[in-house]
């Protein structure tokens, strides 16, 4: 019989759904001594939400999106012509344990995750769960790296700014950001968002957000002025102080047509191939040293995974955009 652990091409669905069939770190101790350049973390959260819930089943829908069998050295990547796992190693740390009844020890297990994947020397790569995972995940990184020294580039159909969420929750998925501001983990003047829409924020909270030095680029902008210019400017503006910088992709910035399983769907956004240009032009111009993907709710669509399959390769550009810094 095979032995279903080795190197041996197998198809996607078999074996245990590591990303990219990564090998996989069950302790810090075990990922420090396989010497990871990316670690794979899954938040598996979603009592953040005031919407849809289910994004708590992402993690595990975006490890095992993708058709490529392992050994995932074979990922070949056209554009940049490499292999980009074969330069880049990338290790499966599993799954902050998040228990699904308290945001708040979930948030610090998410913290103590990443900053465990930090002092082993890895980009941590986290997969959500809602997007209040990254009040944990981007403070762990302004921990280790210094509060004022990370930037931030965010894409998002919504400004997550919010003072609070709904019924007064102040670490829900609608104000992750503010919560960031507010800590002094990442300066407002850092900050820099692309693909926001809709009717959600206020004038009054674009207002308190320009007050902080934040910038921000709307899918309007885009519509007029083109994305390939709006993105130079973005990654300007993302470079204009920050030493390093945390990228966080909530995947409604994405037009529902392209992301249709997430918690709050908004029209007009982005198109997946826009996305993932995006990602390999900023992470092969910036310092990158944490990222996150976030709101992939797989229930709401049927077997096709749509949704689940754009945040995998999200994820494989930021490995593959990594590999061609270092070529």
């Amino acid at each position: 019989m095979p032995d279903l652990r080795g190197p041996q091409h197998q198809p996607a669905f078999m074996g245990i759904p590591t990303y990219l069939h990564s090998p996989f770190a069950l302790s810090q101790a075990e990922l420090t001594e396989m010497k990871p350049d990316v670690a794979v973390i899954g938040a598996p959260v979603d009592m953040g939400v005031v919407n849809r819930p289910g994004a708590r089943f992402g993690p595990r829908a975006i490890r095992q999106a993708g058709y490529a069998g392992s050994p995932n050295d074979m990922l070949y990547h056209m554009e940049f012509d490499l292999y980009p796992t074969r330069q880049v190693k990338v290790v499966d740390f599993g799954d902050a344990v998040c228990p699904p009844s308290s945001l708040e020890q979930s948030h610090e297990a998410i913290r103590l995750k990443t900053m465990q994947a930090l002092q082993a020397g890895a980009i941590p790569l986290i997969l959500g769960g809602d997007h209040s995972i990254t009040l944990p995940g981007a403070t762990a990184v302004a921990q280790h790296h210094g509060y004022g020294r990370v930037g931030m580039i965010h894409f998002d159909a919504h400004a997550d700014t919010g003072p609070a969420g709904y019924g007064g929750v102040l670490i829900s998925h609608s104000n992750p950001m503010r919560r960031l501001l507010e800590s002094g983990a990442i300066p407002g003047g850092n900050f820099i968002q692309i693909g926001l829409r809709g009717y959600w924020p206020e004038r009054e909270l674009f207002d308190w957000m320009r007050e902080q030095g934040m910038r921000w680029h709307l899918m309007a902008e885009i519509e007029r002025r083109g994305f390939d210019a709006v993105l130079e400017d973005a990654i300007s503006e993302a470079l204009d102080g920050p030493e390093v910088i945390y990228l966080s992709v909530d995947i409604d910035v994405l037009d529902p047509a392209f992301a249709p399983a997430t918690g709050t769907p908004e029209p007009g956004g982005l198109t997946s191939a826009q996305l993932l240009k995006a990602v390999r032009t900023i992470v092969s111009s910036v310092e990158l040293v944490g990222a996150d993907i976030v709101e992939v709710a797989p229930h709401y669509e049927g077997p096709a995974a749509i949704t689940a399959e754009v945040a995998n390769r999200v994820g494989l550009e930021i490995v593959s955009a990594l590999a061609h810094r270092q070529s």
